[in-house]
């Protein structure tokens, strides 16, 4: 069976195109050595299972430990402890059954299930006790519990491990899940659950994350697929992936997978071109896989929200390790925060983020389509952004109340529009964080660039202050000519007022202003 590119569920490495999740998280092998309970938390579908399996081989083969994967995914939503954590132990039980070296061993057969307050602690210390060898457990999907399963599964666990010296018990413990096991606090429904002053918290000796790929490991994943099939991937592919993933491995696989299976047919004398990766992501986005749909559903909660928005307008927050929902955010991988800005994790992620925030389905695509707005010169952005000052009179009342994202919607409905412009012959890059106070973004069209920045008006100082950074942005593209988008979001202002285009010079750079 030929290799492949893997975009659902955990990589073999006898069937999968892969780099070993063990070189992206170091040092797990010395914490199991030193009998250390460890977390390992990462985004969904960056490559954990991956990990916690090859790591239950390698360890089963090596002979000195007994180990064993348990997944809690089973678990979601069952918050009640009499129920939960004899759960658990019947999860481990089906392990055992499949586990070569453990499957003739009794387990659990005596367990006393009404005492869910201390029946998986002994479960485990009389399984332990017969044993000839440690036992490690890699426990994934640790976010599936919550409540009163949460709390009584992380206390026996405590107790077994601050006990262990006299009372046989796991001899390493891993926790994995989307979260730092700090932050599970936030699922427990009652202020007077609080894990207290014997907390499980404190026996974790070190919290680890699973870092993206490097655009060296991209090169050296794509370079396995060409030792195979003799399909080369050139330095300026390997670029445009990794700029378009930032190294994010289910986007890394799913872009290449579509590219090869889907636009080349699976046709290895065709070269990959720098099109092809454009070609991909915009299908994948388009087309809502499983990992985009999950990302979208997550931008509707309240909590995300908050985040999220002040990066599309440019807001400046600031970030309190102790307001959970900055964490929240950063480890669903939605964002990355880079000093004190909060940016998208990756362009198509910022894509993702753009479209499907409820704006680009109100853009009518038949009526505002590339053809309309080319001229001699390119791009006629005089034409572009008048129809727009119209489309957004017709239709900004509607779409304020609507949406979720209501400090955005300004932005949000301009680069929806741009974006169902610019879908049949160009592209749009957009430069989203928070503290910016306004949005940059350059249209690409042929050999042209169209700088444009979207601002909204706190007093007669935006548009001075915006035309300052607009031609510093300038500047950065090498550009002598650039748009400026105010938006007056005034109640009493007449449209009359609002509406305007004015040309002027700004640092010897033409700037139009664009009031809407």
């Amino acid at each position: 069976m030929k290799k492949y590119f893997n975009i659902a569920g955990p990589c073999n490495p006898d069937k999968h195109y892969m780099i070993l999740s063990e070189s992206r998280c170091k040092g797990i092998k010395d914490l199991i050595e030193q009998e250390q309970y460890f977390v390992i938390h990462a985004a969904r579908q960056s490559g954990k299972t991956t990990l916690l399996m090859d790591m239950t081989r390698k360890l089963n083969d090596e002979g000195e430990y007994h180990a064993m994967y348990c997944s809690l995914e089973s678990l979601q939503g069952t918050d009640d402890p009499k129920q939960g954590i004899p759960e658990i132990i019947r999860g481990l039980g089906n392990e055992i059954r499949f586990h070569d070296s453990l499957a003739h061993l009794p387990f659990a057969g005596e367990a006393d299930f009404d005492n869910f307050t201390d029946v998986l602690r002994m479960t485990l210390t009389y399984f332990c006790k017969s044993l000839t060898k440690p036992l490690v457990i890699l426990f994934d999907e640790i976010d599936c519990l919550s409540n009163g399963t949460l709390i009584s599964f992380l206390r026996q666990l405590r107790y077994g491990y601050v006990n262990r010296s006299r009372v046989p018990f796991v001899h390493s413990v891993g926790l994995i899940g989307m979260r730092n096991i700090r932050d599970y606090k936030g699922k427990i429904r009652e202020e007077r659950e609080t894990l207290g002053s014997a907390s499980p918290f404190n026996i974790v000796t070190k919290v680890m994350t699973l870092r993206d790929f490097t655009k060296e490991e991209v090169s050296v994943l794509y370079a396995q697929h060409t030792e195979v099939t003799g399909q080369v991937f050139s330095p300026e592919v390997i670029d445009s992936v990794y700029h378009q993933t930032q190294g994010q491995p289910w986007l890394v696989n799913a872009v290449v997978r579509e590219i090869v299976t889907e636009i080349l047919e699976s046709d290895y004398s065709k070269s990959v071109t720098q099109e092809h990766v454009g070609q991909a992501v915009e299908t994948i986005i388009q087309r809502r896989d499983t990992h985009i749909d999950s990302l979208l559903e997550r931008l509707k909660e309240e909590r995300v929200r908050k985040v999220v928005e002040p990066v599309l307008t440019g807001k400046e927050i600031v970030f309190d390790p102790l307001i959970d929902d900055f964490q929240y955010v950063l480890d669903l991988g939605l964002l990355k925060k880079d000093g004190g800005q909060f940016s998208p994790s990756n362009p198509i992620y910022a894509d993702v983020m753009i479209r499907y925030l409820g704006m680009s389905e109100s853009v009518d695509n038949r009526k505002y389509h590339l053809p309309l707005y080319i001229s001699e010169q390119g791009l006629d952005m005089k034409k572009l952004l008048t129809d727009f000052q119209q489309f957004w009179r017709d239709n900004s009342a509607i779409w304020e109340e609507r949406f979720l994202y209501k400090e955005a919607a300004p932005h949000l409905i301009l680069m929806a529009l741009l974006q169902r412009v610019t879908n049949s012959g160009g592209r749009t890059d957009r430069e989203l964080a928070t503290g910016r106070k306004r949005l940059d973004l350059c249209i690409h069209y042929q050999n042209h660039r169209y700088p444009i920045e979207i601002k909204i008006r706190q007093g007669p100082k935006t548009y001075d202050e915006g035309k300052k950074q607009l031609s510093d942005y300038m500047d950065t593209l090498g550009c002598d000519k650039g748009w400026l988008v105010v938006f007056d979001r005034r109640k009493k202002q007449s449209w009359k007022s609002r509406l305007f285009w004015k040309t002027g010079k700004t640092d010897d750079k033409e700037i139009h202003t664009v009031g809407c």
